[in-house]
């Protein structure tokens, strides 16, 4: 439940256009919105009313105790030109080509909303070069890929994107170190980078919100919370050129920046636990050039976490949870989902997999991941163009999984051939672990300890390509409970199985059909 605003009793509406603000799509008005938000925060606080009409900007700096409200018809939209956007003075968030705040920047901030009808349009496209000119980098090695030389070759068009640009503004969206936030019910159209991010925040509800971003874009995501608590997401509508949600362990904390005096001190409020927790999912639908949700990475812990009831479609992966830093994942649970996977062209992370999970080392050998365990899966159906990935180390053993009641349907895809056949950790070193050739089964999984499978269905469609291997696989594990599964290999060909274990003990299997009279199981010492 959210904190109560901290003067419930204040009605004081600011509206823009009493203060000169022009909502004519051509006259820049940062200055003035950013003054009247002031006055609006300094009075105790209110409503900043932008009315309808296209009023452009660049960085506006929300404060305490103001709601952000946009009338239906209403559109605050990003300046193409940089230089109206506030600089970042030292290297916290720096990407390539990044050097800029965003559109909407909160921070150290409390009781603030953004509410209302109305349309944010981050003008993202804008920055962008286009199709001609796809984005790239140097995170794996052709050579390590079922294709070798021919996948993905330097120079070539990729349909999908993602695309490039020389500069941008950054996150559109972003409350750093803030409490009590909400986020409610507006539309958020083409961000140039990541669309909302809730870092190092203390309660936060986004709720009836659309993000429809052009899924051509690199680092598009939708709403990214870093190490933040007590968040909610329910109700929302999103498309994304990257991952549509994700929860991470990052914070700003790990850059120990310089002082800048543009913008406040950022130690003062928001989550001081060093912990990303409590956050819940709901009601959503969600598609994306790589995962609808993405769980995992950062220096600090993340744990208790709920996602139900959502839909995921034109995705390339589904689920993904990913431990990189040595920071623990636990207490996730993923329910009542409907998912739709596929491979993509170009230079996206992932391919294809509904379900991954994976700890392995990041790009310094220095980098040991972290423990992911009590992770659930119940009541989920995908229909995908590979299988799920459940990919530990030796030192970094996942533990505690459950998929209960999953069915997964492989087809082939139109780049089955061209994409298909690998296993894709990203970030991952050393480089033949990044990306990488690999047989697909329906199900895989190393360096697991107490694995459970119940209820599993595995089917497979026609015509697929050779690489596509047993129904369910297992290697390296430490107690394995397969109950109730329905499984067979994607041909009928002798070696393969419905399920094939190697180097585990612990193992039960209980009351299991191998589907078409295929071979149950092979073990393999």
């Amino acid at each position: 439940m959210l904190i109560s605003w901290k003067n419930p009793s204040v009605t004081n509406e600011y509206n823009i256009v009493d203060y000169g603000a022009k909502g004519d799509g051509v006259t820049v008005n940062t200055k003035i919105i950013n003054e009247v938000i002031v006055k609006c925060s300094a009075a105790g606080g209110g409503i900043v009313l932008i009315p309808a009409g296209t009023f452009i900007s660049g960085t506006v700096l929300l404060q305490s105790d103001v709601n952000l409200q946009l009338s239906a018809g209403a559109i605050l939209k990003g300046s193409t030109d940089t230089a109206d956007y506030l600089p970042l003075k030292d290297s916290r968030q720096w990407r390539e080509g990044y050097k800029h705040y965003g559109l909407v920047l909160a921070i150290n901030a409390k009781n603030i909303s953004i509410t209302g009808q109305g349309q944010i349009n981050g003008n993202g496209t804008h920055f962008m070069y286009g199709i001609d000119k796809p984005h790239n980098s140097g995170d794996f090695e052709r050579k390590y890929t079922r294709q070798g030389e021919n996948f993905m070759k330097q120079g070539d068009r990729f349909e999908d994107g993602p695309v490039s640009y020389s500069h941008r503004p950054g996150y559109m969206i972003n409350f750093e170190h803030c409490e009590n936030i909400q986020l409610l019910n507006i539309y958020i159209y083409d961000s140039p980078e990541w669309t909302v991010r809730i870092s190092d925040c203390e309660q936060a509800k986004v709720s009836g919100i659309t993000i429809d971003n052009n899924v051509l874009i690199p680092n598009s995501d939708g709403i990214n919370c870093s190490n933040s608590r007590n968040v909610s997401i329910s109700d929302c509508n999103i498309s994304t050129g990257d991952d549509a949600i994700i929860v991470n362990g990052f914070s700003d904390q790990r850059f120990d920046p310089k002082k800048d005096h543009s913008i406040p001190d950022n130690t003062v409020t928001g989550n001081k636990t060093d912990m990303a927790e409590y956050i819940t999912v709901t009601n959503c639908v969600l598609s994306s050039r790589s995962a609808c949700i993405r769980v995992g990475d950062g220096e600090h812990p993340i744990r208790n976490l709920i996602f139900s009831n959502i839909v995921m479609h034109a995705s390339n992966r589904g689920i993904g949870i990913f431990s990189r830093h040595n920071a623990q994942i636990e207490n996730v649970i993923f329910s009542n989902i409907i998912m739709k996977t596929r491979l993509f062209s170009g230079h996206w992370w992932g391919k294809g997999e509904p379900i991954h999970i994976s700890a392995v080392k990041d790009y310094s050998a220095d980098v040991n991941a972290g423990k992911v365990k009590n992770i659930r899966f119940i009541d989920i159906i995908a229909d995908a163009e590979t299988g799920i990935v459940i990919n530990g180390s030796a030192g970094s053993v996942i533990e505690n999984i459950i998929l209960e009641r999953v069915t997964l349907t492989v087809h082939r895809g139109k780049h089955s051939d061209t994409y298909g056949g690998n296993f894709d950790l990203r970030p991952a070193f050393p480089p033949d672990s990044a990306l990488f050739k690999h047989d697909i089964p329906g199900l895989y999984a190393q360096h697991v300890k107490n694995l459970t499978l119940s209820g599993m269905e595995i089917n497979w469609g026609n015509g697929l390509p050779q690489f596509f291997t047993n129904g369910i696989e297992v290697h390296h594990f430490n107690g394995l409970t397969i109950e109730n599964t329905t499984s067979r290999p994607a041909f009928n060909t002798s070696g393969l199985a419905a399920i094939k274990l190697k180097s585990g003990s612990g193992e039960r299997l209980l009351n299991n059909i191998a589907a078409n009279g295929s071979i149950k199981l092979i073990k393999e010492k």
